[in-house]
């Protein structure tokens, strides 16, 4: 059963709430698979959850876009933050380790279209434009994993 949820975020505040309302519901193994288009948020809403995550000793969270992936240590948690615009091929995931760390570190995949096929138990964060609001975006929230259920039902509405 596929659980959804769809909300607006109003400004880049309301994303934040959402980033750090979920970042303390995450653990190893997780698998969060941001998408939508250029400047849509993803990104954003990555930074703030991985700082959430590392508190008081918050490092820079630059975008992964050229790096491809950038790790991170908070607390007992190892953060992978991927970001899969410029890769071909789908086999390119293998070599970066990606899917090995599906299993043991906590995972932000954004561009997740360019995976052979998505991780079973994943969480897709959709974002998306809001027509003639410049600031707000849509979220549409799904997972097909009963995990997630909770977690779904539980966003904060803007």
């Amino acid at each position: 059963m596929t659980h959804t949820r769809h909300l607006i975020l109003p400004t880049p505040d309301a994303t934040d709430i959402a980033a750090h309302w979920i970042a303390p519901r995450l653990h190893a193994g997780d698998v969060i698979l941001l998408s939508g288009p250029v400047g849509a948020g993803k990104t954003h809403f990555a930074r703030k959850v991985i700082r959430y995550l590392q508190g008081e000793a918050a490092e820079d969270v630059p975008s992964p876009t050229f790096t491809i992936v950038q790790t991170y240590e908070a607390r007992a948690l190892e953060i992978w933050h991927a970001d899969l615009y410029r890769l071909t091929h789908p086999d390119e995931v293998l070599e970066l380790g990606l899917e090995d760390a599906f299993h043991t570190a906590l995972c932000l995949v954004e561009w997740p279209d360019r995976l052979a096929e998505p991780p079973p138990g994943a969480l897709h964060l959709a974002f998306s434009y809001v027509a003639g609001q410049d600031d707000a975006r849509a979220l549409d929230i799904f997972a097909d994993a009963p995990r997630w259920a909770e977690v779904i039902d539980g966003f904060p509405a803007a």
